[in-house]
């Protein structure tokens, strides 16, 4: 297979994996704080807009905290209106909160599916809330390799990305990660990508990547741009789309072409 920049690249022909090992893919925004978000009144036309995708409502506060001279200072916590499909084992989630607002699906579809939601939910969040600017914007996917393909991870992923996991002595390795911080050039976004074996009932990222009972490899890849800018639904899916397209191009860079036909990949 031809070698080529993932960075720079144009993004390859999409080739769809009947049994793709993507596990969950989230979009998410952040934006100068609105405070009327926390207070129930004023989500009502937010949920009415998405309530027929997102028909079950949700809400967590959460608690953070503050580092400060007189040591570990609480914050005032903070409510975070879960909007999800299903009651007992969601697919899709919305998440809104006083600064951000994300989507996330353990069942992705397709690039054009996923884009569509997320402009639906911009949308809502333009017509309650009126963001004037925002401060963030990012998109990650995340693949998880278990049993046989585990075992054969080195044939169906770049030497660059099997690292350790090439060694005749991987079946001694409990757990190894790596993390690398790309700068895409001219634009100024970066992608973090994260790969490497984990041991059973481990993650990185208790949010994001649930531990599962078997050990598994996975990869990460996370882009975003951080930037002062005026809230805009049409150049925020400008972004998306082109977020989308350069973390698939770094995709098909890790892996192989064994990799595509092993979940179902017609080349």
């Amino acid at each position: 297979m031809v070698n080529f920049n993932p960075l720079t690249a144009p993004p390859p022909k999409e080739v769809p994996l009947k049994d793709a090992p993507l596990i969950r893919v989230i979009a998410q925004v952040r934006f100068p704080p609105i405070l009327s978000i926390e207070k129930k009144d004023f989500v009502g036309s937010f949920q009415e807009a998405i309530r027929e995708n997102y028909p079950i409502l949700q809400p967590e506060q959460t608690q953070s905290f503050a580092f400060s001279p007189q040591g570990v200072v609480p914050i005032a916590p903070q409510v975070t209106w879960r909007f999800v499909d299903t009651v007992d084992s969601w697919n899709w989630r919305v998440s809104l909160a006083p600064n951000f607002v994300a989507l996330e699906t353990t069942a992705y579809l397709s690039r054009r599916d996923f884009l569509s939601r997320l402009e639906n939910i911009l949308f809502a969040l333009s017509e309650s809330f009126k963001p004037a600017s925002i401060e963030r914007f990012g998109l990650r996917y995340i693949d998880r390799i278990v049993g046989q393909n585990l075992h054969d991870i080195s044939s169906l992923v770049k030497p660059e990305i099997a690292g350790m996991m090439a060694a005749n002595f991987r079946n001694y390795i409990h757990q190894t990660i790596n993390e690398s911080l790309f700068i895409i050039p001219d634009g100024g976004e970066q992608i973090v990508a994260r790969w490497g074996a984990m041991p059973a009932g481990a993650t990185f990222d208790p949010e994001s990547i649930e531990a599962v009972t078997d050990p598994s490899w996975i990869l990460d890849l996370d882009m975003s741009i951080s930037k002062n800018r005026e809230f805009c639904v049409e150049e925020l899916m400008s972004e998306a789309q082109h977020f989308a397209e350069r973390i698939y191009t770094f995709f098909r860079w890790a892996v192989k072409d064994d990799f595509l036909r092993r979940y179902g990949g017609q080349l």
